[in-house]
């Protein structure tokens, strides 16, 4: 039987990235997206256009989370906060503040709805692009998050119960930004469809932190980003 796995596909750069990581690995791609009301939306155009381009269409999901719009605390769901224009440098290691654009609750909540998915299509694997490096501070993108999310998974399921939990991968978690560049320009991602900038337009503004990291990324793996910026 044909393994599967679910990919937590926003349409960026990283949660591409982990698309090509899934098709490498073998696996039928189950690719799952949120609607939240994000300042971003367009990004779930891209995600779209990202799961046709792997073939898998016809099993992209996009489940809508708007009640997060409706608690806001973000400047990614709250339209009066805004989004900074920040530096692209990685965290140090001493945690400092939780940028505003950290959406509480963001990473839990998709990684239990993408738990639902595998389990009802029978997937062995949810794969999410969160990054411990190159990253923008957010504390549901560290690794004890998500050991933390993997063992209850593994008490909170049927499968897990029966001894085979669904694996949370997170193979871009060590790697800096250059890093991802380079590995997904290896595995021939089509970063062309993606966007990261958190202001949501057509042409990315280049000056959010998201935009940033991105661009410093292309930039240290000697590569130029292909998406159109102001």
């Amino acid at each position: 039987m044909t393994k599967k796995a679910v990919i937590i596909l926003s349409g960026g750069l990283d949660s591409t990235t982990c698309m090509g990581y899934a098709k490498e690995a073998g696996y039928e791609l189950y690719p799952i997206s949120f609607d939240y009301g994000q300042r971003h939306i367009i990004e779930l155009e891209n995600a779209r256009a990202v799961a046709e381009y792997y073939g898998t269409g016809d099993r992209y999901k996009v489940v809508q989370l708007g009640f997060l719009r409706e608690f806001g605390g973000s400047a990614l769901t709250d339209d009066s906060i805004d989004v900074p224009k920040m530096g692209a440098e990685p965290v140090p290691d001493e945690p400092g503040e939780i940028p505003v654009t950290y959406v509480p609750g963001r990473n839990l909540l998709f990684l239990s709805i993408a738990t639902s998915y595998a389990e009802s299509v029978g997937a062995e694997a949810i794969y999410i692009g969160v990054n411990a490096l190159d990253y923008s501070g957010y504390p549901d993108c560290r690794p004890e998050f998500i050991a933390k999310v993997q063992d209850v998974i593994a008490f909170a399921t049927k499968v897990g119960a029966e001894g085979n939990p669904i694996s949370i991968e997170t193979p871009l978690i060590h790697l800096t930004k250059a890093g991802i560049v380079a590995e997904g320009t290896r595995m021939e991602v089509p970063y062309h469809l993606t966007t990261s900038c958190y202001n949501g337009e057509k042409e990315a503004c280049g000056e959010c932190d998201s935009c940033r990291l991105r661009l410093k990324g292309f930039a240290e793996a000697g590569m130029t980003d292909p998406i159109p910026y102001k």
